[in-house]
Parts: structure tokens; sequence; C-alpha cells
């Protein structure tokens, strides 16, 4: 491995970091770091929609405002390079709780899943950005 791809692969590490914070934080414009303009994001096998980047922040702004307390946790990421793109799929895990506070693990409303995440990637001049990202919902439990 070169200096470059060690330097890719933290980048690439870094958009996935910055996704989860993104979407945990519910600031939908920090999706604009990660994704690009053209870029298609498909929830569908989580039951959401699949839509261009700014189709998705209208509907994960609308949709995960029931449950403002989330935390995703992303794995190690398998990354394949190849003519300056790259194709990148991260395990995850996900709890989507109906408040921010100190809830007790029975509380009503509480979802936990993981899955996958799996990204075509491409450098661009500001960086690493996703230009496809496929949710592979594996599983799913609500309380």
């Amino acid at each position: 491995m070169d200096a470059q791809e060690i330097a890719d692969r933290l980048e690439i590490a870094d958009l996935l970091a910055r996704y989860t914070r993104a979407i945990d934080s519910g600031r939908w414009e920090l999706l604009d770091e990660v994704f690009s303009d053209d870029a298609l994001i498909d929830y569908t096998s989580a039951g959401g929609i699949k839509g261009t980047r700014e189709e998705v922040k209208a509907w994960l702004a609308e949709v995960l405002s029931h449950w403002p307390g989330r935390l995703h946790l992303i794995g190690a990421p398998t990354i394949d390079f190849h003519d300056g793109q790259a194709r990148v799929s991260a395990p995850f895990t996900d709890t989507l709780a109906p408040t921010r506070e100190m809830v007790a693990a029975g509380t009503e409303g509480f979802l936990h899943g993981g899955g996958w995440y799996h990204h075509r990637m491409r450098r661009t001049p500001a960086g690493w950005r996703s230009t496809e990202l496929v949710e592979e919902q594996s599983w799913r439990t609500a309380r």
C-alpha cells in the first residue's frame, strides 16, 4: 500500500463517520459533504425511499424527527479502488429512540437495526464523495 492509498482509506473512513454524524445530529446539510450532487441513495431495504441527495435529505428530516435520539455505529469498511473510484461496504448498527433523555431499555418506540452500507465513491476536487449508497438492512427489532 502506498502513501496515497493510505490517505484515501483514511479520508473514506472519515467520510463514513461524517455520514453518521449528519444522520445522528439531524444536520442534513452535512450530507452535502458526504454525497455528490448527482448521488443516488437507496433506503428501500429498510422501508425507505430511493432518491436524489435533496429528496433523501427532506425525507430523513421528516421521518427521523420521530426518533430524536439516534446513534449509528459503522464497522470496519472494505474498500476496493479502481480508476479513481472506490467500492465501499461497511457494516452498521443503529438505534433510534423516542427521546434524547435517559430512558429505560423497555420504553416503547425503540428501533434497533443493522446491516451494510454499500457505497460507490469517486474522488472529486473537494475530496472523496459517495455517488451511490445502497443500504442493505439485515435485521430490525422494535420495542
